[in-house]
């Protein structure tokens, strides 16, 4: 453990604060100005650490910490997101402070939340350990203020001590990761790393290399709305097509409810409209590019074969592409998840590969020139009320950055 006195605590009960929850609904980039309130906060103490940072248009904060070595090192980065999900209430956290955790059950006093050891396995090993939550009212946002909280972390402690030595370093903070918009508008160039890696991950010592590729569905129904009172054979009911269409969806298979290791879904997750219009949206996730494709092909034919029985009806379905399977990419640079968990185990650390359910703005930015694994930051419970952390979790996330720079540094020629 480092001889140093981490900040992942006060730093993560401050950060949690900020109310950062993304907009799917929103035409803005980024999709909500909380965010940017939160990456100002962020940018300011980084110029107060000496560090050189801005903050461009779009909302990104990008930092660099110069290179104080001889030798020529490949420039790396670490990024974390600074929003949290649409899928839980995320105004007025009140976070929890457990300390000395001793195991079994964490009941929250708010709205009838518990944190059981059953469904929480990763706390079996936290027996001794501070465990942050949130009131139960409420996500907490370690997904992923942890990320940000370690990065912050780290980049104070390389910045106080020259001695270490490192390459280039690059740090950012991206925002609408959770809608799927994360890094529509990084510029990789001025980022400045070759390779980087995203803190978004959950277990200590997870290095995610495979995830999900994904797409976003979005079917339009058209009916017709007449008065109530007068519709006899001329309303068509675009909500009644759209249960009708979600009914057929497979009961036992297909959605996130019923699937689990390498398996995929399709997942309506939104409808909203009335009987003149109705909007779905579906999450559609596959290991497999092909299966993917082929799920929105039976989505499209069992839309098609529902509204055949609505005369005058119509749908369109829109397919967006939010991410693809950064495991291509990545097995074409095996060396940056390796130097990853070589550092894990400088540190004590026993690395492990892990298949992801789900994606990170790694995923795209790999797509995108910059090859980016997913590390762990110790989030646990993420997109629910029942949310949390563990800061000595936190605290070897930061000592696992610092080794990974000075790793980097010693591979430099």
């Amino acid at each position: 453990m480092l001889d140093y006195e981490f900040t992942c605590k006060e730093r993560f009960l401050k950060y949690v604060k900020y109310d950062t929850q993304s907009d799917e609904n929103s035409g803005t980039y980024p999709s909500s100005e909380k965010q940017n309130v939160f990456l100002r906060e962020l940018l300011s103490e980084l110029k107060g650490m000496d560090v050189d940072a801005i903050m461009d248009e779009s909302g990104y904060v990008y930092a660099h910490i110069k290179s104080n070595t001889n030798k020529k090192v490949t420039p790396i980065g670490f990024i974390a997101h600074v929003d949290t999900s649409p899928a839980a209430p995320a105004s007025n956290i009140h976070p929890i402070f457990h300390k000395n955790y001793q195991g079994g059950n964490i009941k929250l006093p708010k709205d009838n939340q518990m944190i059981t050891a059953a469904d929480s396995l990763a706390l079996h090993d936290k027996k001794g350990h501070d465990i942050i939550t949130s009131d139960g009212s409420t996500l907490l946002g370690a997904d992923d203020k942890s990320g940000v909280t370690e990065i912050m972390d780290a980049v104070n402690y390389i910045a106080k001590n020259p001695q270490i030595k490192h390459g280039d370093i690059m740090f950012a903070f991206t925002t609408d990761e959770e809608i799927g918009r994360g890094v529509e508008k990084f510029d990789i160039q001025k980022f400045g790393a070759k390779y980087a890696y995203t803190l978004d991950g959950e277990n200590v010592g997870e290095t995610e290399i495979e995830t999900f590729n994904g797409d976003r569905i979005i079917i339009t129904i058209t009916g017709k709305s007449t008065h109530t009172g007068y519709g006899k054979n001329k309303m068509i009911n675009s909500l009644k097509i759209a249960a009708e269409f979600i009914s057929k969806l497979p009961k036992n298979r297909w959605s996130p409810e019923t699937t689990d290791g390498m398996d995929g879904f399709a997942h309506v997750d939104y409808i909203n409209g009335n009987e003149g219009f109705t909007i779905v949206k579906m999450l559609v996730r596959d290991f497999d590019e092909k299966k993917l494709i082929e799920y929105e092909e039976h989505i499209r034919k069992m839309m098609t074969e529902t509204i055949l029985s609505y005369p005058g009806a119509t749908f369109n379905m829109e397919v967006i592409e939010q991410y693809r399977n950064m495991k291509k990419i990545l097995d074409k640079h095996p060396q940056v998840a390796e130097y990853a968990m070589e550092a894990m185990r400088n540190i004590g650390i026993k690395p492990y590969v892990q298949t992801v359910r789900g994606g990170t703005d790694g995923c795209r930015l790999s797509y995108m020139g910059l090859p980016t694994p997913n590390i762990f930051s110790g989030e646990h419970n993420f997109h629910s009320k029942t949310e949390w952390v563990s800061v000595q979790d936190m605290e070897l996330a930061v000592e696992m950055i610092i080794e990974i720079c000075k790793v980097w540094e010693q591979k430099g020629q």
